[in-house]
């Protein structure tokens, strides 16, 4: 700034002065500026710029060595489970190596060699191109009667882990619907006594008419498309019978559970309330008629 303009500045600071405001003592508002010193508070201003403001900090108290030491040393992260566990393990019982474990990381070769082979001699002992079906081919059956016989026939001996007492000759739909029947209805209904390891067979392919009565008509034994089942052997050895079974309160009611399952996978079911031909076994094949299943 130069000196004239100065001078003016001063000049009129000394003039305003008689203007000034009374003493704190005698006015309730704080005591003004005076011009001298608004005049060299613009100079000083113009010509040293006020400083930007600093952003406000926070006040922090005053941090100590042990704070210090305290924030530095990271927190111990809490014991797992396996060091619990371990520690809860006694000192006496050594640690094993998986070569010396009692559950090995890795099936062993020969126990994996055996499983393997096992399957194979199963897929090879199949038919109807079902492993659960255990049996071997027969092909076509001739009958003696007119009316009898089947087509691409099998001889089963074992269904869905269920061996039959006789192999028992049949077609494969015949099959199929035996080894429903054993998965949904035979193996549920004896769990609790079970599991059901053999059921006995009373009756599968013969060329005969209906009941063996003269004149009648071809039996769905006589095409392949039937079997009778006597009995059901558990593994404990108990064998429960159709015919004392169906009687006894204990197992009625798991026989009319088998009866009842076997309605729908197979076409017509007989049992000891349908007629007195079948007071001894379950009847079941696989006959198919317009109005649905026939179950007595």
């Amino acid at each position: 700034m130069t000196g004239g303009r100065l001078a003016v500045l001063f000049g009129l600071a000394v003039l305003a002065l008689p203007a000034a405001a009374q003493a704190p003592e005698h006015s309730p508002r704080p005591v003004a500026r005076s011009a001298v010193d608004a005049v060299l508070h613009q100079v000083r201003f113009q010509t040293h710029p006020r400083p930007r403001a600093l952003p406000a900090v926070a006040v922090v108290a005053p941090v100590t060595a042990s704070d210090t030491a305290q924030a530095s040393r990271p927190k111990l992260r809490p014991p797992s489970a396996q060091v619990i566990s371990a520690a809860a393990r006694p000192a006496s019982l050594p640690f094993l190596s998986p070569e010396r474990s009692m559950s090995p990381l890795s099936r062993p070769k020969d126990l994996e060699e055996k499983v393997f082979f096992k399957k194979l001699k199963r897929r090879k002992g199949s038919v109807c191109g079902d492993i659960d079906i255990q049996g071997e081919q027969v092909g076509r059956v001739k009958g003696k009667l007119r009316g009898c016989g089947a087509e691409d026939a099998v001889r089963v001996r074992e269904v869905a882990g269920v061996r039959l007492s006789q192999q028992a000759v049949m077609t494969c739909d015949t099959a199929r619907a035996l080894k429903t029947w054993v998965e949904r209805g035979v193996k549920p209904a004896f769990r609790s006594r079970g599991p059901v390891v053999e059921m006995r067979v009373a009756a599968h392919y013969v060329c005969r008419t209906r009941n063996h009565k003269t004149g009648a008509k071809i039996s769905e034994h006589g095409k392949g498309r039937a079997i009778d089942i006597s009995a059901f052997v558990m593994k404990d050895g108990e064998v429960i019978t159709v015919l004392k079974g169906w009687g006894q309160g204990t197992t009625l009611r798991p026989l009319r559970q088998v009866w009842k399952a076997a309605c729908g996978p197979f076409g017509t079911v007989l049992g000891p309330e349908s007629d007195r031909y079948h007071r001894d076994h379950f009847h079941v094949d696989t006959a198919r008629y317009r109005g649905g299943p026939y179950c007595r």
